[in-house]
């Protein structure tokens, strides 16, 4: 085997297996030698991390193979859909770096997919049946038994033409008619035995107006609207897996209404099913988000508590910092439950490369240098980002009295609490090495319940950051800082996980079954009342206090931040997006 074959072949392992088949039918020439792919999202709530996984795959491969991708909203459903959600989600897409070749609407194929049901009814593929739900539940069989047939199944085309034209009609109440297809109802795919294609709704449709009052279903939507775009293939998520046959077969119908001759397996699209991105202490139902948000448990559908996109980058992740982490769960045809711990570190990685270091002390406590010259200032220099080689720096404020963190200092800490305290010198990071007398009543002050309220401590002129012989070495480590008069006082908001169990869906199902409880009240036991924590007594560097909504930032020693767009001219608000390391 030659060193080209290897390669190649190396390559085609570490693709996903979508990614093969891809690859694989470029290299047969079906469909065109072209790739086309769509994205369907509902717009009837926001986009969670979950689509961010279709998102990169659907677009992702269109942009790597030449092809396009479609952005196709499914809004079948008018009653739960509204243009803030198509505005929400267009941004998102574009937040994470993806552009679709154009916007679509199931809408759009409404006229065609009527023509197609009639032409169904008229070649004895589909029926009107004026059935209750109850009676139609109890014909549908199960898995091992087989169901029955609709006394309507076999009525005359011309009749049943004539009553979904009447479904249309805006006289016909909800759930008094159903267009079904005619298939088999003793089929072992439940999908098969009879479904639905169209019910009455009567209402107007956001898009298309009093135009409709019987709305096509999702199964007989899909696939069609997938063909009639020119589709190459068709991703979805494992749950579809059952729907697929019946995809196939609708796809196959309007072939034939079309006259599309020639090989029945090319020009036309082909499902494939991926496992969906699942996180522990996460729930992403849009059902249960939108609860969440209209509770009030939540302050919207951005809160950076949510499993939304927009939630996400509200938190402080980047775009790239997501398309990693997808990159490194894979796709695969099983589900699993995977670790948010995952996401954070693949965020933690990326938030190195990309975030600003800056000073800021999240619990303060007063620090005078006495033997600092009062009214002495000293500009030291400090590097935005140590780890980029190219990285620019910015200008921190030195003056006699500081803050540090209270943590950092310990009256009795002890050999080995190597921070500040009686006796111990530590380095100020970017300036001097500091030491507190040994007799705790001369370096600190206390009030009158016994709480720190400052620190005394005298500074080695010879040892600023910098100068020659200032790389003396000491025991105590090196602390951050910042000025009193030259800092700004800001909120800090400390976020963690909204959910105290592993697994919050089953939880709640499972509370649900118990205590015969629905929506919040499920949710409720489950939900982490210290979720969010608001720190109004935080301090920042000046420089960093008016950097733009969304900045990345490390907040040296403490863990990495973003600026909120809550943040205003002078008060400055700043979310916690993971911990320096994981825990």
């Amino acid at each position: 085997m030659t060193a080209t074959n290897e390669t190649e072949k190396n390559e085609k392992r570490s693709m996903s297996f979508i990614e093969q088949i891809i690859v694989s039918d470029l290299e047969k020439g079906k469909n065109g030698a072209k790739v086309q792919t769509r994205f369907p999202p509902e717009p009837n709530g926001y986009l969670h991390i979950g689509h961010a996984k279709a998102i990169a795959i659907d677009f992702g491969m269109a942009q790597k193979y030449n092809g396009v991708c479609n952005l196709r909203f499914d809004d079948t459903n008018p009653q739960k859909e509204d243009m803030e959600f198509v505005r929400a989600i267009e941004e998102d897409i574009k937040w994470l770096g993806f552009e679709w070749g154009k916007v679509c609407y199931a809408s759009d194929y409404f006229q065609e997919l009527w023509d197609f049901a009639e032409w169904c009814i008229m070649t004895d593929r589909a029926y009107v049946d004026e059935q209750t739900s109850e009676e139609i539940a109890r014909q549908k069989g199960t898995p091992t038994e087989p169901g029955q047939n609709s006394p309507h199944r076999d009525r005359p085309a011309e009749e049943s033409l004539r009553l979904f034209r009447e479904m249309n009609s805006g006289n016909v109440e909800p759930g008094k008619m159903i267009l079904r297809a005619k298939i088999d109802m003793a089929s072992p795919n439940m999908h098969f035995r009879d479904p639905i294609m169209y019910r009455v709704l009567n209402m107007p449709h956001w898009r298309t107006g009093d135009k409709w009052n019987a709305y096509p279903m999702y199964d007989f939507t899909h696939g069609q609207s997938d063909y009639l775009e020119g589709v190459t293939h068709s991703l979805c998520t494992l749950e579809f897996v059952p729907h697929r046959d019946l995809y196939d077969l609708f796809v196959t119908w309007m072939k034939e209404w079309k006259g599309d001759e020639g090989d029945i397996q090319d020009n036309r699209p082909n499902q494939y099913e991926f496992n969906k991105l699942n996180l522990n202490y996460t729930l992403m139902s849009k059902r249960n988000l939108l609860i969440l948000t209209k509770e009030g448990v939540v302050n919207g559908w951005d809160d950076p508590r949510m499993p939304t996109i927009c939630g996400i980058r509200r938190r402080g992740y980047s775009p790239q910092a997501i398309l990693n982490f997808i990159d490194k769960i894979g796709y695969t045809t099983f589900d699993a439950l995977n670790d948010i711990k995952l996401m954070e570190a693949a965020c933690r990685e990326d938030l190195n490369a990309r975030a600003l270091r800056v000073s800021a002390v999240v619990d303060p406590v007063r620090l005078v240098i006495d033997n600092y010259p009062e009214g002495m200032v000293e500009e030291m220099p400090a590097i935005n980002n140590p780890e980029d080689e190219n990285s620019d720096s910015h200008i921190i404020r030195f003056s006699r009295e500081l803050y540090i963190e209270r943590e950092d200092f310990m009256e009795d800490g002890g050999k080995k609490f190597l921070r500040l305290g009686p006796g111990k010198e530590v380095r100020l990071k970017n300036a001097y090495i500091i030491k507190c007398d040994e007799d705790p009543a001369k370096c600190i002050e206390k009030d009158e319940n016994g709480n720190i309220t400052c620190i005394h401590a005298t500074y080695d002129p010879d040892s600023k950051s910098g100068m020659p012989g200032a790389d003396r070495r000491i025991k105590g480590k090196t602390l951050h800082w910042v000025s009193c008069a030259h800092s700004v006082p800001c909120e800090v908001r400390d976020y963690s996980c909204l959910w105290t169990c592993e697994n919050p869906r089953d939880a709640i199902k499972q509370y649900e079954n118990e205590n015969g409880v629905r929506g919040i009240d499920a949710m409720r036991p489950f939900l982490n009342p210290d979720s969010l924590r608001i720190n109004n007594n935080a301090y920042i560097e000046e420089w960093a206090a008016d950097l733009p909504h969304l900045s990345h930032l490390q907040f040296q020693r403490i863990g990495y931040f973003n600026v909120d767009p809550d943040s205003k001219p002078g008060k400055p608000v700043f979310n916690r997006t993971v911990s320096l390391k994981g825990k």
